[in-house]
């Protein structure tokens, strides 16, 4: 589409820019700003144009428009805004979604905007209306009637018995008291989104100062609310049961009809089934659905050939007199998923970014030719960034095989060796921000068998139900983990094959080879990750072309075992080949190929060479959610689609039965593709309940911690809080004791990485032990170390304001001096793989430990503790300061250099998670 600026109102230049709302009322057919005071507050006499501009994680923006329509506006002013919305289109790039919106009939979309609700006021500026102002001493009685449960749809009705249901909320507003009459057959729902209307209504219109009362249909004069609330209507009397005179009409099968847009004229398309290919990229269409209208503009059309349409579908809605109220206008490339069922087969919408991103290019050049400011109009990619965990990965983590119906429960040895062909649960526990959290997870090799995945999901749901539904449930697939995985094992090696009796039945059933990992054998992996506490070794073909350049290899053959380096791989990735080799083969040496000056031998391994790709393997990016804690009612279930996971949250409230299939309905959310977004059925699953979020659900939302806290339902809590304007009592958050010992029993969480680095000019000694790394670290000298793992986090052997005086004999010394003996001759040349302390040394460090851990708290300032400047504490320097716990070298800062190094204050740092601290203490070369 061309696009011309002559042809658009001005005030739709440079707009856009920004995540939120803008809203313009049309006055004399032009459209006037309406400040942000005054964004909800509409006239029935007038007509409004939205805009609600998204800001989305890839830089660009998302944008729909809205024209909203009041029951008295004239039919001119109408058109108006009808034609002025494909204008505004044309400012923003040509690609955003057109609504027609109609007082009484809103879309869920625009309400979700503004709410609780949207409630016209009489007035306006057209046809000679005028604007009534609120007047708190000549109070109107009006009646409201409520119909919706997650926006609420709100209309004013006339005064009268005749006018009450079962089936609906009615709202009574009278000068002194505000009352919610609750059909006996409306839900919880809809109760609980009314009172939000009767808070708006209180606020708004009684300045905060009235009573409030709820009136249960079916009480008589006995209540003396309801007593009240039926004197007002003259007495109570029975209800008529609602009846819908049209409901029969409703029934009738509609008859889609489908009309080309042609110099000026609609003319009807037929056909015998509705498909794509009837849409010509050059031309506009109407879809007539019956109780709703699309009108498609093809991207090769003109700008007046959108307007044209768009009021040839005004003027049949009128002419016509049909009962379509709203309207959604769509252009090619981004039609709305509604408008894209409407087809028997979509095909798969190509990507038109480029050249969307051209066109919005095109309207920047005009606005800035003109010399308007278009700074945020063109935005530039982001930089791609590393997902975060939201996870606490210093928790106990506890793993076990499936075996048929039964599972196995393996080592802390091999609780990070996963297989292929196998099917695993684990349970994580950890500390969150009040209590402790729990993660029960499967994992579903890519060769594993149905069974026994159907039997991992039946036991970590008994699991889940055991905790009471406490924790969270995930269902993983290899090859389509999340973040929070890799987290919670660190270190993780995928082997091929299986070892589970299920899984070697299966293959010799069918006559499969089994290529089982054997240590001895011939095999290659991909080593992938992002530091020390995200890393894996993913075995891969024995062949050349598994090779990538943007990765690192480790390949073996029995004694002979290589790395190999690509020639995009960073000095990260480097490292994490050491560390992996450190797990696979800790007790041979390693010849280094890099990539162009690999030996023949190499090559003969992997049966010769063959190209290979250096693509990095692409991973799945969560999409843009923007959603608000408040729509979640403890009655439902909800699905958060992110595109990378599907979350489906359960409420307190929702039925034991329909609880129990939440998993059911995520697997048969991706099964259906509801969302035409084509994810994989592989896409992981997280099952929350309320009550039990977990940070990386939170992090999605404005989140409020303390509703899911309170008691009862959705409805008696708000009904707490709008008539007593304090809220319901609330559920002190509990430490829950984790139920076994994992991978850091007894240990200090600082103590869970371990720190590794890797230089050329170093030897690399493998095979050494964390409790012998430990210990060694407190005798060797910083400034001749020449191992590769530099001392691990460990508890200081002297508290900070003395020195070690071994003048004084005590049994603490004569434990530690009997240590050291152990470490003079191994240190003149290898370092043996373990060392086990004597059991007096082993009590002495324990005593000593305890005693340090009492005294050991960071000191908010710099008296009693002592202080190096940071030259000293780095982990390169060159003087380094001597006899200090390694894992804290932050606190021998001054509190002044702590703030200029950190950027805040050291309990601020305190309140960091210890991912963020760690990652902060080493770009600081502290860590």
């Amino acid at each position: 589409m061309s696009v011309s600026m002559k042809d658009v109102d001005p005030t739709f230049r440079g707009v856009g820019q920004k995540d939120g709302l803008e809203v313009w009322r049309i006055e004399n057919f032009k459209p006037v700003t309406v400040p942000t005071s005054s964004h909800g507050k509409f006239y029935m006499g007038d007509s409004y144009i939205i805009l609600k501009t998204t800001a989305l994680k890839n830089g660009s923006f998302r944008h729909d428009i809205h024209y909203w329509l009041g029951k008295d506006t004239s039919q001119d002013e109408a058109g108006t805004a009808a034609i002025l919305t494909v204008e505004l289109d044309a400012a923003l790039g040509g690609r955003a979604v057109q609504y027609r919106e109609v007082q009484g009939s809103e879309t869920e979309k625009l309400l979700s905007y503004f709410r609780p609700c949207i409630m016209p006021q009489p007035g306006g500026v057209a046809s000679g209306f005028n604007h009534v102002e609120v007047n708190q001493q000549d109070h109107v009685t009006r009646l409201y009637v409520c119909q919706g449960k997650h926006v609420v749809h709100v209309t004013e009705v006339p005064f009268a018995r005749s006018s009450l249901n079962h089936e609906d909320i009615f709202i009574l507003d009278t000068k002194n008291k505000i009352f919610q009459f609750n059909g006996s057959n409306s839900c919880i729902q809809e109760r609980a989104k009314a009172l939000e209307v009767v808070q708006y209504i209180k606020d708004t219109f009684h300045e905060g100062k009235c009573e409030v009362a709820a009136v249960e249909d079916g009480k008589l004069m006995a209540d003396a609310e309801a007593g009240e609330f039926w004197g007002l209507f003259g007495g109570f009397a029975p209800l008529p049961r609602k009846t819908s005179s049209v409901d029969n009409e409703d029934e009738k099968e509609t008859v889609t009809k489908l009309l080309c847009f042609n110099q000026g004229t609609l003319e009807h398309i037929s056909f015998e089934s509705l498909e794509h290919e009837l849409l010509e990229t050059n031309k506009c269409y109407l879809l007539d659905c019956g109780a709703e209208m699309y009108v498609w503009m093809g991207r090769g059309t003109s700008l007046q050939e959108r307007k044209g349409a768009s009021e040839a579908a005004e003027k049949l809605l009128i002419d016509g007199n049909l009962k379509i109220s709203n309207v959604a206008k769509v252009i090619e490339g981004f039609e709305t998923i509604m408008f894209k069922s409407k087809f028997n087969k979509w095909p798969p919408t190509p990507d038109l970014k480029l050249s969307s991103e051209d066109g919005r290019g095109k309207v920047a050049a005009l606005l800035r030719s003109q010399g308007l400011d278009v700074k945020g109009l063109m935005k530039a990619a982001p930089i791609e960034e590393e997902p975060q965990p939201y996870i606490d990965c210093t928790g106990n983590l506890q793993v076990w095989r499936v075996n048929g119906d039964g599972k196995t429960l393996l080592s802390h040895s091999d609780q990070s060796k996963l297989y292929t062909g196998d099917c695993y649960i684990f349970q994580y526990t950890y500390t969150g921000d009040d209590k402790e959290e729990c993660l029960i997870g499967t994992w579903f090799g890519k060769k594993s068998i149905e069974e026994e995945r159907t039997s991992a999901i039946s036991l970590a749901s008994k699991m889940v139900q055991a905790a009471k539904f406490q924790a969270v449930q995930a269902r993983l697939y290899e090859g389509k983990e999340p973040i929070q995985f890799f987290v919670i094992f660190q270190s993780l090696q995928v082997f091929k094959g299986g070892l589970s009796s299920a899984y070697k039945n299966f293959i010799s059933v069918n006559g499969i080879d089994d290529d089982t990992y054997v240590e001895a054998g011939l095999a290659l992996f991909r080593i992938q990750g992002s530091g020390s506490e995200n890393m894996q070794a993913i075995q891969v073909d024995a062949v050349s072309s598994s090779l990538n350049s943007s990765y690192c290899y480790i390949l073996h053959d029995g004694s002979t075992v290589f790395t190999w380096t690509g020639n995009l791989t960073t000095s990260l990735d480097n490292d994490l080949v050491e560390r992996q080799l450190d797990v696979i083969k800790p007790d041979l040496p390693s010849r280094s190929q890099k990539e162009g000056k690999e030996t023949d031998q190499f090559w003969e391994l992997l049966g010769g060479k063959s190209k290979y790709s250096n693509q990095k393997i692409g991973k799945e990016h969560e999409s843009d959610p923007h959603l608000f804690s408040c729509i979640l009612s403890k009655e439902d279930i909800f699905v958060l689609d992110c595109h990378s996971d599907l979350f489906v949250w359960v409420g307190q409230e929702v039925d034991a039965k329909l609880r129990s299939q939440a998993m059911d309905i995520g697997e048969k959310f991706l099964l259906h593709d509801f969302l035409m977004e084509n994810l994989s059925q592989d896409t992981p699953i997280f099952i929350v309940t309320e009550g039990s979020e977990p940070q990386f659900f939170t992090r999605f939302f404005t989140w409020d911690s303390a509703k899911s806290l309170m008691h009862g339902s959705s409805y008696q809590r708000k009904l707490a809080i709008v008539k007593g304007g304090a809220a319901p009592s609330l559920d002190k958050p509990k430490r829950r004791t984790p139920a076994f010992s994992g991978r850091n029993t007894g240990q200090d969480k600082s103590q869970r990485t371990r720190s590794m680095s890797h230089s050329p000019e170093r030897h690399r000694v493998r095979g050494r032990s964390p409790a012998f790394t430990a210990i060694a670290s407190a005798f060797e000298n910083p400034s001749t170390r020449n191992l590769s793992t530099p001392p691990p986090a460990v508890k200081k052997l002297f508290p900070k304001s003395g020195g070690s005086d071994l003048s004084k004999t005590t049994p603490k010394k004569l434990a530690i001096s009997a240590l050291t003996s152990a470490f003079e001759d191994p240190m003149k040349s290898t370092i043996p793989k373990s060392v086990k302390a004597s059991p007096e040394a082993e009590k002495a460090i324990q005593e000593e430990g305890s005693m340090i851990g009492a005294s050991e708290n960071d000191p908010d300032d710099d008296e009693g503790g002592t202080i190096y400047p940071y030259e000293r504490l780095i982990t390169t320097s060159d003087d380094p300061a001597p006899d200090i716990d390694v894992t804290k070298r932050e606190v021998y800062l001054s509190s002044g250099e702590f703030a200029e190094k950190f950027g805040m204050t050291r309990a601020s740092f305190n309140n960091l998670p210890k991912w963020k601290q760690n990652r902060l203490k080493t770009d600081l070369q502290l860590f």
